[in-house]
Parts: C-alpha cells; sequence; structure tokens
C-alpha cells in the first residue's frame, strides 16, 4: 500500500503551490495545534510530578516515615523498644518525640502552634530539620534551659529572633491561690527553621524533650517513637513485618495513612488534568479532518487522472494517510521537543516572568510551597507523543477514505 510513489505525492502534497497556500497555512496550523498541545501537557504533568514529589520530600522531611506508640497515645517503656528497632535493617533510624497544642505569645502577638519536644542528637536520624535552621541551631536545645526552635513564618509572625522570650500556654491546669490557671513558661529562642512549606514554617515549634515532658506533664513517656524506613513506597509492607517483632502491644501507623488523602487528591487531578489537556491534544489532531478534506477537494482532478493510469483506490487512500502521518508526526516531534525544553527550565522561566510582572504565582499559605517545581518523567513524554501521534493517525482515515471513492469519469467529464 505504501509504495515509494505514494509517499513521494503525500510528502509532495505537504509542499504549497501558489494556488494553494491557504492549505498549506490550513496545515501548518494544524501541525503547530498538536505540537502546542503536546508541549502543555509534557509540561503540566512534570509541574504535577515534581509537586507531587517535593510536598512528599517536604513532608516526609518534617514528619515521620512511621510511628510506634501505645495505646493511650503514649509511650512509657520505649527504650525497651531500641534492641527490636535495632535489628531491623530496614529501618535507618528512629527517635522519641512529645507532641501536643499549645499557644505562643510575645510582646506582639499571640499564635497557636504545634509543640514538638525533641533530642537534638537522635532528630537528624528521622527528619530532615537541622538541614533547614536558618538561624540559632538545633543543639542548644538543652534539658533545663527551655529553649525553643520556630518557623520561619512563625517566629515572623510573634517578631521575635534568636535571643527573644516567648510564653508557652498549654491546656494542662495549675491549681492556683487565685484559681485554676493554664500553664505557662518561659522559652528563649534558640534557632529558627525554613522548610520551605508554610505548614510547618507557620505551625510547628521544636523544644527539648525533657523540657516537654515537664511542661505537659509526661513523667518518663513520651508520645511515642519516628520511625525512618529505607523505602517510602513499601512502607505497609515493612510496618507489617516490624509490628510482630515488638516487645508488647503498641499502635503502628505510616505516612500513607496520616497524608493518604492528600495524595490521592493530587493523583485524581493529576489524571483530571491528563483527560482535559488530551482533549485539548485531541481537538488539534482532528483539525486534521479539515485540513486532508481541502486538499482531496482541491485534489480531486488529480485523484481521478492518478486513478484512469492504474492507481488502485487503496493507494490514493495511501497517499492521504501519508499526508496526515507527516502532519501528525512533525506535531508530536515539535510537541515533545518543546515540552521537555519546557519542563527542564520551568523552575528558571517562572521566577523570570515572576520578576518581570512583578507578581508572585503561588503563595505559600495556599499552595504550600512557594516555588513551581518540575519532574520530568520519560515514561510521560512517550505516552504523551505516542498517544498525540495515534490520534493524528485515526484523524486521517475518514479523508483518506473519501478520496479513495473519487469516481474518475464523474471527475474529468467536464475537464
Amino acid at each position: 500500500m505504501f509504495k515509494p510513489l505514494i509517499i513521494y505525492i503525500g510528502l509532495r502534497y505537504t509542499r504549497a503551490k501558489r494556488r494553494t497556500r491557504f492549505i498549506s497555512f490550513i496545515t501548518l496550523t494544524s501541525v503547530l495545534g498538536i505540537a502546542l498541545g503536546v508541549t502543555a501537557l509534557i509540561t503540566v504533568l512534570s509541574v504535577m510530578n515534581g509537586f507531587e514529589a517535593e510536598l512528599r520530600e517536604r513532608i516526609l522531611g518534617m514528619t515521620s516515615h512511621a510511628s510506634i506508640t501505645g495505646e493511650d497515645n503514649q509511650l512509657r517503656d520505649w527504650p525497651a523498644l531500641e534492641p527490636a528497632l535495632n535489628q531491623e535493617k530496614r529501618v535507618l533510624g528512629w527517635a522519641p518525640y512529645i507532641e501536643g497544642q499549645a499557644m505562643l505569645s510575645s510582646e506582639h502577638r499571640v499564635s497557636g502552634a504545634m509543640l514538638r519536644g525533641i533530642q537534638p542528637a537522635m532528630e537528624s536520624r528521622v527528619s530532615e530539620v537541622t538541614k533547614h535552621i536558618v538561624a540559632g541551631q538545633l543543639d542548644a536545645l538543652r534539658p533545663g534551659e527551655f529553649g525553643i526552635v520556630l518557623g520561619e513564618e512563625l517566629a515572623a509572625y510573634l517578631g521575635v529572633m534568636v535571643g527573644d522570650k516567648v510564653t508557652v500556654i498549654t491546656p494542662q491546669l495549675t491549681s492556683t491561690p487565685a484559681g485554676i490557671l493554664p500553664r505557662l513558661k518561659r522559652f528563649t529562642v534558640v534557632g529558627v527553621f525554613k522548610v520551605g512549606m508554610f505548614e510547618f514554617d507557620r505551625n510547628l515549634a521544636l523544644i527539648q524533650l525533657d523540657d516537654a515532658a515537664k511542661l505537659l506533664r509526661m513523667d518518663d513517656a513520651v508520645s511515642g517513637l519516628r520511625l525512618k524506613i529505607d523505602d517510602l513506597f513499601y512502607v505497609r509492607e515493612i510496618v507489617r513485618q516490624i509490628s510482630p517483632k515488638l516487645p508488647g502491644r503498641y499502635y503502628i501507623s505510616d505516612w500513607t495513612q496520616a497524608h493518604n488523602n492528600f495524595f490521592r487528591a493530587i493523583q485524581t487531578e493529576k489524571r483530571v488534568m491528563f483527560i482535559i489537556l488530551l482533549l485539548i491534544v485531541a481537538v488539534a489532531a482532528f483539525n486534521i479532518v479539515s485540513t486532508l478534506v481541502m486538499v482531496v477537494t482541491d485534489k480531486r482532478a488529480d485523484i481521478a487522472i492518478l486513478r484512469t493510469q492504474g492507481m488502485t483506490p487503496a493507494s490514493v487512500m495511501g497517499i492521504f494517510m501519508v499526508l496526515g502521518t507527516v502532519i501528525g508526526l512533525f506535531g508530536a516531534i515539535l510537541g515533545c521537543a518543546g515540552g521537555i525544553a519546557l519542563a527542564l527550565n520551568v523552575e528558571t522561566i517562572v521566577p523570570f516572568i515572576e520578576r518581570l510582572f512583578g507578581t508572585h504565582f503561588m503563595s505559600a499559605d495556599v499552595y504550600y510551597i512557594s516555588e513551581l517545581p518540575s519532574k520530568l518523567l520519560w515514561s510521560d513524554v512517550w505516552q504523551i507523543t505516542g498517544m498525540a501521534f495515534l490520534l493524528s493517525l485515526l484523524a486521517t482515515i475518514y479523508p483518506a477514505w473519501q478520496a479513495s471513492r473519487i469516481k474518475p469519469a464523474e471527475e474529468l467529464r467536464y475537464e
């Protein structure tokens, strides 16, 4: 069906004569339409991949891959778990923590916050907070000194810096001659961290584990143990393997339970965006139908002459399928190249546009992160390019079939 003559004629019809410049313009717009659709689809999916990966990294950099706690959300014999956890090769690190809600008060403002008691020496095993300290240091959290490390947004809201004092107010009540009052304690700001995720930078405060136990009246107990696992995506299987080996009855949860709905929502949004943008590619691909219909109408006499010289209907159909395939192939290749180039440079292009127009596209308190990340997956590239080309190929069938049905006698009657 696709003989060299058919390919030659099909490629020849892609070039315009003086009287058919409009048809060539329509052909060019079809190519550009497919290219723009593929470029947009690759870029958007890359940005959403980057957004998901960045959120996962930042969330799990500050929370735990898995956590162990007791029946009443307290763990009293946590040192007894050390031998069992140290024997697990897939557990990269663990650390105790105490967590509770509190109010933080400065001379300027009051704000609610999540108060987390940690041991600085062990915290680096399970979180990335040490890498994100922008002022002071995490090691300044020493037992009995009542130091506190704040998120950058929280510190800015309270109007405090390293060395300033804040008052921590907890829900635990204290009986005094004046009546029952909430517990108050003055803390010194010894550090500020910036994760780049508004949820933590605005709402998290870190104190030393022993200080948290005194403040929240935990005695020798902790809220639980945070674990760092070697493979995030198999954390459920790993947790199931660890659970029977622990000496006693404990509750183990993992990050997929704590943030499952959030990441499912991102996956759903990604699929919806893929379908919407694929429809744009489909519309551009089916512009090929109108292009080929106009070409067939313009070339009816030529087709009739070719038929009288012995060309079969299948060969005529092949000519126009070659023409449509070339349009789809060029559009897909151009879109693939444009999408790859744009996806790899989004993190450079977007800040340039923001500086140029004096605006900011992503507010951290709305989108969790303030930068637009991108992660190009080659599987997405091949899938999108292949589907665009396939849609283009399908769009050529009907016009090519109509061309093959042209009857030479009727077309040449008045020539």
